[in-house]
């Protein structure tokens, strides 16, 4: 997470600009990338094994719960990136502002890596959201196909939740490393990476590319960018 490995374009006048205003107001001088990122892994990862540890002997159709929650969680990131992320809502303001009005200010897709580890803070969720999906979603949910389905079921799903949420902070910092870095030269990463880089046009942000993780939902429900062929851009057609 240094600056070893820069983006190879410059950044815009007015990207630079709200991003050292950001930096002053809202990246306190102890907030570490390192940490916030080492947090997120480490507190995923045990109660993901925590969970597994507790899954006992049992029919071969539990374990579709895994790629059932896979599907949902894909789902449920498409809506709450297409909907409340990107339109405001009642009481979900601050989402609307920190995704919107903050983190596509901060990266374009003319400046898509960050510059420091303390850019971090605009790439992952805040630390008190893991707390709050640990402790409002994935418990609940996994006691409720515990005590409905099956103990592991629901120790299964919370699992596999909390896999997908941190499959997608991991998928998502990827997304916004340097393009030097060798994570991001991978071809999977390229591929991913250019989806993302895609909904970060201004132009396309409302329509295009929501899923952050795999473009599943994307494909699904046809918001997918696709570049108009060249006999449609000779034509001046709009967007296919």
């Amino acid at each position: 997470m240094d600056q070893g490995h820069q983006t190879t374009r410059p950044v815009p006048t007015r990207v630079a600009v709200f991003r050292e205003e950001y930096r002053r107001r809202q990246v306190g001088p102890r907030y570490s990338g390192r940490v916030h990122f080492a947090f997120t892994t480490l507190v995923s990862l045990g109660v993901i094994g925590l969970a597994l540890s507790r899954v006992g002997p049992g029919p071969l159709l539990e374990g579709l719960t895994l790629p059932a929650v896979f599907l949902l969680g894909n789902v449920v990131e498409f809506l709450g990136h297409r909907g409340p992320m990107h339109h405001r809502r009642r009481g979900l303001g601050l989402l609307f502002q920190r995704h919107t009005e903050q983190h596509h200010r901060f990266f374009t897709h003319e400046a898509l890596a960050y510059e420091s580890h303390r850019d971090v803070k605009m790439v992952l969720f805040p630390p008190v959201l893991l707390l709050f999906f640990l402790g409002a979603i994935a418990a609940p949910l996994g006691a409720l196909c515990f005590a409905l389905i099956s103990p592991n079921v629901g120790w299964l799903f919370v699992a596999a939740s909390v896999a997908y949420y941190l499959t997608y902070e991991w998928l998502h910092f990827c997304h916004h490393l340097p393009p030097g870095h060798p994570v991001a030269r991978l071809a999977v990463m390229r591929k991913l990476r250019r989806h993302h880089e895609v909904h970060h046009d201004p132009s396309k942000m409302q329509r295009y590319n929501f899923n952050i993780s795999f473009p599943l939902a994307d494909w699904l429900l046809g918001t997918r960018w696709r570049s108009e062929p060249r006999s449609a851009r000779s034509r001046g057609d709009g967007d296919t």
